[in-house]
């Protein structure tokens, strides 16, 4: 069984909450905080990722069943899911695989859709990096420039960078991984439809989630809903975290 790291705070109905990809519980941070004045809320981070073991293969049945393993370990058999992103494919896939284990379902910014490879400049810029030569997270911004024209994509890669034992600059992801495993990473997940109460939240400006999508949706989760939150793209819970929280905290803590 493989371990996975995660936080726990707060008290209330539990609430898990998965990251996506190149990202870490640590991305959740404010959110999280917030989050733990009603909730019991714990941050995980999944496999290859954070400060959790690396192990292959990178699918979302893997990820799922570490997931299943973690709340078994923790004794907890219905728990209250929000996942971004990868880690929201993630939670669909348990959704549709466990659903006795999901009261409510949240996804962030993403469907239950196979999408085209998007990250190959991501994946060249970070394989250029020469880590062993590195001498600031400034130096490492600056060679990531030109593969990743966005500041705040690299800002969240670099929040991956950190020094080993050694002192040498190192990255929490499994980048070798990730990148060989890709291909599952595109991949929808797939199971029986969910029944119970889902809410899809995209940020108006990105293009994770479409009107084209809408039938997979449906098709996987007939009582989905639907949130769009005004001028965020991809990371709405940081690009607008006041309205998110408002969105979660109604959604989650409506009667059913």
């Amino acid at each position: 069984m493989l371990s996975l790291n995660f936080q726990r705070i707060g008290t209330g109905p539990t609430l898990l909450i998965l990251h996506g990809l190149f990202g870490s519980l640590d991305n959740w941070g404010s959110v999280t905080r917030q989050l733990s004045e009603h909730f019991d809320v714990i941050s995980v981070d999944l496999r290859n990722h954070g400060r959790s073991e690396h192990a292959k293969p990178h699918s979302y049945p893997a990820m799922c069943q570490d997931v299943i393993d973690l709340l078994s370990q923790l004794k907890l058999s219905r728990v209250l899911l929000m996942g971004h992103s990868m880690g929201g494919k993630v939670a669909m896939q348990l959704a549709l695989q466990a659903p006795s284990l999901i009261e409510r379902l949240i996804v962030v910014d993403i469907a239950p859709v196979h999408y085209p490879r998007h990250h190959d400049d991501v994946f060249r810029g970070l394989e250029q990096l020469d880590l062993t030569q590195l001498t600031s997270r400034s130096q490492a911004d600056q060679q990531l420039q030109p593969y990743i024209e966005d500041s705040s994509v690299r800002l969240f890669l670099l929040k991956n960078l950190y020094r080993n034992e050694s002192g040498q600059f190192a990255w929490r992801f499994n980048l070798t991984t990730l990148r060989e495993d890709y291909d599952q990473i595109s991949q929808a997940p797939s199971g029986s439809p969910y029944q119970g109460p889902t809410l899809f939240i995209k940020g108006e400006r990105s293009a994770y989630i479409t009107a084209e999508y809408r039938d997979a949706i449906v098709q996987l989760f007939p009582q989905a809903g639907y949130k769009v939150i005004q001028n965020a793209g991809h990371w709405p819970h940081a690009e607008k975290p006041e309205l998110f929280l408002r969105i979660v905290n109604r959604f989650l803590q409506a009667d059913n």
